[in-house]
């Protein structure tokens, strides 16, 4: 019923109970997933994770921190990998001025190199962005053929019925559960449900009441049935209505 569409199962902080989560993932009806890749090694290990399992699918592609290590030798690898049957998407890739370990410029050269992936092997894109609206739109511009979802949704409401325009999903985590969510809780309301997504995001986000611990997709019910309060559904059909969302965005034939 339900699909986590931005997870890393793949992280090392899974691998003592990585068996107990999948089965609290199945008795809460979570029957898919699609595993997100920062880097290369993470995207070797979304595959992997994806290879093994036909409930999740993966994304490859390097997150805003790794921007520094985007080449044309990088994104030849990330080409063979979109070969791969079980990869939907190319990301997370997007843009991060929170911290600024890496600097603008060159996360904007990895952002628009991974872009022009996305656009030449045909598949929707996974954009992280933080504190970096502007910038991220103006990219969008150059690439207007492709789209995808912004994960872990931290803008307005306009700038998200400016996505949805374009023809992109929004995602939302466990921070639409806190009670200082203002901001997810009005992007939420002003979205149409057919653009909206449900992830975890895990090992980061917990929703309430786990906020603060560690993360992991038995939680991605707690998103549906926040989201399902605030437009006045049942979490099954919250549930319902975002998993139709994530087949629909990344292509999934699902059995």
């Amino acid at each position: 019923m339900y699909f986590d569409s931005h997870a890393h199962l793949d992280d090392p902080r899974f691998a003592n109970d990585f068996d107990e989560i999948v089965a609290r993932m199945q008795l809460g009806g979570v029957t898919g997933m699609m595993n997100i890749g920062c880097d290369l090694p993470s995207s070797e290990r979304s595959v992997a994770l994806a290879e093994r399992f036909d409930w999740v699918w993966a994304a490859v592609g390097s997150h805003p921190d790794d921007a520094d290590h985007v080449d044309a030798a990088l994104v030849e690898r990330y080409r063979q990998l979109c070969s791969h049957p079980r990869v939907k998407a190319v990301g997370e890739i997007g843009l991060d001025y929170h911290y600024e370990d890496v600097p603008r410029e060159v996360q904007k050269r990895a952002f628009r190199l991974q872009m022009q992936l996305a656009r030449e092997v045909g598949l929707p894109v996974v954009v992280h962005e933080r504190e970096a609206h502007g910038d991220a739109m103006e990219l969008l511009d150059d690439f207007p053929d492709v789209t995808g979802v912004f994960h872990c949704y931290s803008g307005s409401a306009e700038m998200a019925k400016e996505l949805v325009r374009r023809g992109w999903y929004v995602g939302f985590t466990g921070v639409v559960t806190f009670k200082n969510a203002r901001r997810a809780v009005e992007t939420v309301e002003a979205l149409p449900l057919d653009r909206i997504l449900i992830e975890t995001d895990c090992p980061y986000m917990a929703p309430e009441p786990y906020r603060g611990r560690r993360n992991d997709p038995s939680y991605v019910p707690l998103v549906a049935a926040r989201i399902a309060r605030i437009k006045g559904i049942s979490p099954e059909e919250a549930g319902r209505i975002t998993r139709e969302n994530a087949v629909r965005l990344f292509r999934l034939e699902l059995k």
